[in-house]
């Protein structure tokens, strides 16, 4: 059975000491960009825009976007006036901060090992780098991406939340369009992996390389890389169960969808959104289009019922229909996307910060009694499901 293997980087499949490497790192880039901006200036406006990607929680945005608009706008400069020497430092000085990491054997065999098992394997960093330097440190690793066919490498070009944010988890499964295989997160870090992971309702295996550290929390099996394979090998299959029916879960989803969707579609050209994948099938404008609609003739409004009214009846709708009565192929799918990513901030906006209202009744016309919790996650069914659908109209 392949598995979706999530591999965390930093101190699982690399070696490195943060309190060592951030300063260097910090210090390189100050130098490079020294002679257009002082290192007083551009180290705290560095630090202010990282602090700001690990706070996003706007689908609409990239990290590299939110990066970008805290930090040029500090240095009173725009991106093209230091891009050449950004570029210089990620191919000519970046790749010397290697001698401060070490490599862990384990991993490359790992690595390999999942290949040959016909596992997905996916790269779980922090996307707070450009890719150009996560490609860096996978070479440090050991495991150069030219030589290894990783199904996706987070990074903040591509990405929407960090792994601060429940949501990045969720992100990676639907970039990946969904997988309906089992999948696992695999980290050392207690509070950007494992507690994350667990809230947004994936399984997770604690690393723990070098021992002791925190009190074992209860149902998280841990131990070194080495010994992963073997409980991964071993695992029964409800500890490789997914759960996305918590309320955190549940948003996670919510807001992960407009973010990967974006992703996924940024660089298609027009005739890609127009494609007809088969006889009968709905090409990605009308996949799209059905989203936005159902968000805001269907989502919206009976999310707001059931949170002003007492036990409301809410009715079924048939909306398949509207892709072709509302000639929805005809319309400009990148724009489409726009209105549904729209509409759907209007949604988390509704749902953020609820507590008791997730167990609000309705009565639902073909489920009958439900709950607010319950509608929510067959929305949040009802994207994965259409975002596997765009993953199968892909070039």
């Amino acid at each position: 059975m392949p598995i979706t293997l999530l591999l965390d980087l930093d101190d699982t499949l690399l070696n490195t000491n943060m309190d060592t490497f951030i300063p260097a790192y910090y210090r390189g880039l100050a130098a490079a960009l020294a002679d257009k901006v002082a290192p007083e200036v551009m180290i705290p406006a560095l630090m202010s825009a990282t602090k700001a990607m690990m706070q996003n929680l706007d689908p609409a945005l990239t990290l590299r976007e939110v990066f970008d608009a805290h930090f040029f706008p500090s240095l009173a400069l725009d991106r093209s006036a230091l891009q050449e020497r950004i570029d210089h430092f990620y191919d000519d000085v970046f790749p010397k901060l290697g001698s401060l990491t070490s490599p862990i054997p384990e991993a490359v065999r790992l690595v390999e090992w999942a290949f040959e098992q016909g596992h997905r394997v996916v790269i779980a960093t922090n996307p707070l780098f450009p890719l150009k330097a996560i490609q860096h440190r996978l070479r440090w690793a050991g495991l150069p991406p030219d030589k290894y066919p990783f199904a996706l490498v987070t990074s903040y070009e591509t990405f929407h939340f960090t792994k601060e944010t429940v949501a990045y988890y969720p992100e990676m499964l639907a970039q990946l369009g969904w997988p309906d295989d089992p999948a696992v997160m695999v980290g050392d870090d207690m509070e950007r992996e494992v507690k994350p992971t667990r809230a947004a309702g994936l399984p997770v295996y604690w690393v723990r390389n070098n021992g002791g550290g925190l009190a074992e929390p209860i149902g998280v099996p841990q131990g070194t890389l080495e010994s992963f394979r073997g409980w991964l090998e071993n695992a029964a299959p409800e500890a490789l169960k997914v759960a996305f029916d918590s309320p955190q879960a549940l948003l996670a989803n919510l807001r992960s969808t407009p973010a990967a969707l974006a992703s996924l579609t940024s660089s298609l050209p027009l005739e890609s959104w127009r494609r007809f994948p088969a006889q009968g099938e709905w090409c990605l404008t009308e996949i799209i289009c059905h989203l936005r609609d159902v968000e805001c003739e269907v989502n919206l409004p009976r999310l707001q019922k059931v949170l002003v009214e007492q036990n409301p009846f809410v009715v079924g709708e048939t909306t398949d229909v509207w892709v072709k009565e509302r000639k929805c192929a005809e319309q400009d799918g990148p724009q489409v996307l726009v209105e549904f990513t729209a509409a759907r901030k209007q949604t988390l906006e509704l749902l953020d910060g609820l507590t008791v209202e997730w167990s609000r009744p309705a009565r639902h016309a073909l489920f009958g009694p439900t709950t607010l919790q319950e509608l929510v996650g067959f929305m949040a069914r009802h994207d994965r499901a259409h975002v596997q659908q765009v993953w199968k109209t892909l070039p």
